[in-house]
């Protein structure tokens, strides 16, 4: 276990104070039930996420790498771990670019003195995912004994997204053999719930695009897509798809509700924050895990099963 992981510097980032804000309550309740600390990053601002990046990929490299330097030069921390896709890729990102990249290094500079603040400099902190956080900061073996309430029977099809793994080149971290990540077969939420008792169903669409980044210009292939993920873990056997995302949360749930308006389908799986279910299974109300805020309603499956 990495000790570096028990206190780090927490980057919600925007979709956590917003849609997304069931994944923040429930990150939070998992980190005090484990043992985890959160230091969240002081004035924090946007990653940059996918507007600003279109427009100038340079200004976002520069706002990903203030909420480094915040972490690094006024926390103090060495690890700053974002629980969002889009926060974790773009921190990412930024990293590769400065540690790659002359120019992004001196817009950064610029950027950061007319701002009055320290420059962030590549390496001074390690950026995760929450997934690496409870992963790698507690393991499988501590969570299963603290586990008070197991997940046994629940089917979970495990979604991770496009951002989790792509590109690769910003993630070095990961293909590395041992108990590193997997670009191509990403396991670790897998490895958690099934540490909590839950049943993972073998699902195919693991990293298939939800079509978040198009969720408004073009809402009819957002909806297909999405109805691909949904049709696809439920003919896989599963009662609910566990995400590590908010945008991908908040797709799966609307174009769920779309599907059914507009193209006729209806599917009956639920999307539950793996955060959720983990706390579910270490015995936290599913009020306090802000279960009640889920668009597709899955407390009704966790009362039948008996979680709830």
């Amino acid at each position: 276990m990495k000790t570096e992981y028990k206190r780090v510097a927490y980057y919600p980032g925007c979709a956590l104070e917003g849609t997304g804000h069931a994944y923040n309550q429930s990150t939070r309740e998992v980190g005090k039930v484990l043992g985890l600390e959160l230091d969240e990053v002081k004035n924090w601002n946007c990653c940059g996420a996918m507007e600003v990046k279109n427009v100038d990929p340079k200004v976002q490299t520069y706002l990903s790498s203030r909420v480094m330097s915040i972490a690094a030069n006024e926390m103090g921390a060495k690890v700053v771990m974002a629980p969002c896709n889009g926060c974790y890729h773009n921190l990412k990102k930024a990293e590769y670019d400065l540690s790659h990249d002359e120019t992004s290094r001196q817009v950064v500079d610029r950027i950061s003195q007319q701002a009055g603040h320290e420059t962030y400099q590549a390496g001074q902190v390690e950026t995760i995912h929450a997934l690496d956080w409870i992963k790698q900061g507690v393991g499988e073996d501590e969570l299963k004994r603290r586990v008070k309430n197991s997940l046994q029977g629940l089917k979970i099809a495990n979604y991770y997204g496009c951002m989790y793994t792509r590109p690769r080149h910003i993630f070095p971290e990961k293909d590395q053999g041992g108990g590193s990540e997997s670009t191509s077969k990403p396991h670790f939420m897998d490895d958690l719930l099934a540490a909590a008792g839950a049943e993972n169903v073998d699902f195919p669409l693991k990293t298939a695009c939800c079509g978040g980044a198009h969720v408004l210009s073009d809402s009819d292939t957002s909806t297909k897509l999405v109805l691909n993920i949904l049709q696809a873990a439920e003919l896989a056997g599963a009662d609910v798809i566990a995400t590590e995302c908010p945008t991908c949360h908040s797709g799966l749930e609307m174009h769920q509700v779309r599907a059914e308006k507009v193209l006729g389908k209806k599917t009956h799986v639920k999307m539950m924050y793996f955060t959720q279910l983990l706390g579910v299974a270490l015995g936290v109300s599913p009020r306090k895990l802000s279960v009640h805020e889920n668009a597709s309603d899955p407390l009704e499956l966790l009362k039948s099963r008996g979680f709830a």
